[in-house]
C-alpha cells in the first residue's frame, strides 16, 4: 500500500496531470532484457506492466527509450529475434501501441545500431530515424515540446574502462564534431515551450558510472546557454534527479535507467556539484518516468514497476525571446 505522502502526491498528480490540457508521455532507459532465454528480466516485465497501466490512466501519447535496448551485445541485423523476444513480446499492453522513440546505448554499439534504425521500417511503433534526431510535439492547447535525442557514444566514445573491444573505444572525431555542431544549431533555433534533451550517458550521476566527463565539458554549457528544460538519460541502473545551478541558470538532470536491472550504488556521490543530488532510488521492481505537459508546467513523476509514485518534480516553461 502507498504511504500517506505517496497517496497525497498521487492526488496532486491527478489534479496536475489529468486536466483537459494534459499531454502525457513515458520515459524509460536500460530496458533491454537478456541475450538468452527468456530474453527479458522480471524487472523489465514489471515495468512493461506498470507502464501499460499508467499509459491507460493518463492517455499517454508516446514513449522515449534511452538506450541499452538489447543487452549485452545489441542486435546482429534487422531480422534479429531480439526485436520480438525483448521488445514486441514484452511491451504488449494495448496502451503501449503508441509511437516509441529510441536512442542507442553503449551495449547497442556492441552490435549493429544501423539495424535498429532499419527496424523502423518494419514496426508500426518503433521510431529510430537516425543516430540522433529531433521531434516537435504539440498538444491540443498549442503547447510545444521539442525532443532532441542524441547518440552519446558517437559524441564521447566508449566510456567503459573494462570494455574489451578496442575498436569501440576509438572515437570517430569527424562524426562527433558533426553531431556537436548539429546539437548547438538545434538548441539555438528552438522556440519550444519545453526543450528536452536525451541520451544514454548521463551528464551527472552519483551512481556506479558517475559523470560523463565529455558531456560535462561540452554538453552542460550548451544546456544552460540555450535554456534547456531538462536532460534525460540512463546508463546507471537507478532513478535520479540532480539540479545544477551554474552559469546563472538551473539545469535539471533525470536518470531513468532501471527498467531492466536495479543498482543501488552511490559511489560517485562526491563527483557531482555540491547539493545537486535531490533524489536517488534503485527500486527492485524497476521504475520509469511519467512526463505531463501543460501550458503552465511540465511535471516529472518517477513511478515504480508496481505503480507507486517515488518522486515528483515540477518544471516551468522556457522563456523564449
Amino acid at each position: 500500500m502507498p504511504s500517506i505522502r505517496q497517496a497525497l502526491m498521487l492526488l496532486l498528480c491527478t489534479v496536475l496531470c489529468n486536466g483537459e490540457t494534459g499531454y502525457n508521455f513515458l520515459v524509460l532507459g536500460d530496458w533491454g532484457g537478456l541475450p538468452i532465454s527468456p530474453y527479458r528480466t522480471a524487472i523489465e516485465k514489471n515495468v512493461a506492466t506498470g507502464m501499460n497501466i499508467i499509459a491507460g490512466e493518463r492517455k499517454t501519447q508516446f514513449q522515449v527509450a534511452l538506450g541499452d535496448n538489447f543487452y549485452f551485445s545489441g542486435v546482429a541485423n534487422v531480422d534479429d529475434k531480439r526485436f520480438q523476444e525483448t521488445f514486441e513480446r514484452v511491451f504488449t499492453g494495448e496502451n503501449l501501441q503508441t509511437p516509441w522513440y529510441f536512442v542507442a546505448g553503449n551495449h547497442d554499439w556492441n552490435g549493429n545500431v544501423s539495424a535498429q534504425i532499419a527496424y523502423t521500417a518494419k514496426s508500426k511503433r518503433w521510431n529510430f530515424p537516425d543516430y540522433y534526431y529531433t521531434k516537435m510535439m504539440t498538444s491540443q492547447d498549442g503547447t510545444t515540446l521539442q525532443l532532441v535525442l542524441l547518440d552519446t557514444i558517437m559524441l564521447c566514445g566508449q566510456t567503459e574502462s573494462d570494455f574489451k573491444d578496442e575498436l569501440l573505444k576509438l572515437l570517430d572525431k569527424q562524426a562527433s564534431e558533426q553531431q556537436w555542431e548539429w546539437i548547438e544549431e538545434t538548441l539555438a533555433s528552438s522556440k519550444a515551450d519545453y526543450l528536452l534533451v536525451g541520451g544514454h550517458f548521463p551528464v551527472y550521476s552519483i551512481a556506479e558510472h558517475g559523470p560523463t566527463e565529455c558531456l560535462v565539458q561540452r554538453l552542460r554549457p550548451l544546456l544552460h546557454k540555450y535554456n534547456v528544460t531538462a536532460y534525460i538519460s540512463g546508463h546507471d541502473h537507478n532513478s535520479q534527479h540532480l539540479e545544477d545551478t551554474s552559469f546563472g541558470t538551473t539545469m535539471n538532470y533525470f536518470i531513468l535507467g532501471s527498467a531492466n536491472f536495479a543498482d543501488p550504488s552511490v559511489q560517485h556521490a562526491n563527483s557531482v556539484p555540491a547539493n545537486s543530488s535531490k533524489f536517488h532510488n534503485a527500486d527492485l521492481v524497476g521504475a520509469f518516468g511519467l512526463f505531463t505537459m501543460s501550458k503552465s508546467q511540465l511535471v516529472v513523476t518517477v513511478i515504480s514497476g508496481k505503480n507507486l509514485e517515488l518522486y515528483q518534480k515540477v518544471l516551468l516553461p522556457r522563456n523564449v525571446n
